[in-house]
């Protein structure tokens, strides 16, 4: 059985240009890994600042909006989060989001399709990393930044990403699956 992997667009933010870049990694991903993929978009999930009574580890969630979410995360053996940079740091949204949930992050590995400006959004990659790891997900070193992501999108609105950046997303979708195998046990 292959393993699933969820591709979480992190931006929610009206006019993002996330779902472009989202789109082509989640095609790319299902042609260049052994993974079943899966395009997860935050903003269908409309997460409030958290808002749940009782701690997450816990997982007695009261509202349909965060079992919702709790069954998409635990569904997933391994996560890509496409992001940007929002003042040098990861989109609030997804900070939120991930902040939302505790258990059913446990031993999953993450890799990160960051964007921006000149600095590809590593920054936010940083960022996150370290918030993943306090929920015992294990962000792999091999990322993608996206320098200058405006670049890349063409005049009909798709991403077409340069050879590097494809080759980038290659080396890390396999090293992302030799992960997901290794944790795999603890997932037990």
């Amino acid at each position: 059985m292959a393993l699933t992997l969820n591709i979480v667009i992190g931006s929610t933010r009206p006019g993002r240009i996330g779902p472009k870049v989202a789109a082509w990694f989640y095609e790319f991903a299902k042609e260049n890994s052994k993974f079943d993929t899966v395009l997860v978009d935050l903003a269908e999930f409309d997460l409030p600042v958290y808002d749940e009574p009782k701690h997450p580890r816990l997982q007695q969630y009261e509202h349909a909006h965060t079992k919702r979410w709790a069954a998409s995360v635990a569904s997933a053996d391994a996560f890509v989060f496409v992001t940007p940079e929002y003042n040098y740091f990861a989109p609030p949204a997804l900070v939120n989001a991930i902040s939302y949930l505790s258990k059913e992050w446990a031993y999953k590995p993450a890799g990160i399709v960051s964007y921006g400006g000149v600095s590809g959004g590593l920054r936010a990659a940083q960022s996150e990393k370290l918030l993943l790891t306090t929920l015992k997900v294990m962000p792999i070193p091999e990322g993608v930044p996206v320098q200058m992501v405006s670049q890349y999108v063409e005049e009909d609105g798709v991403f077409r990403p340069s050879d590097l950046i494809a080759s980038g997303a290659k080396t890390m979708l396999d090293e992302l699956h030799r992960w997901a195998e290794a944790l795999k046990p603890m997932r037990a």
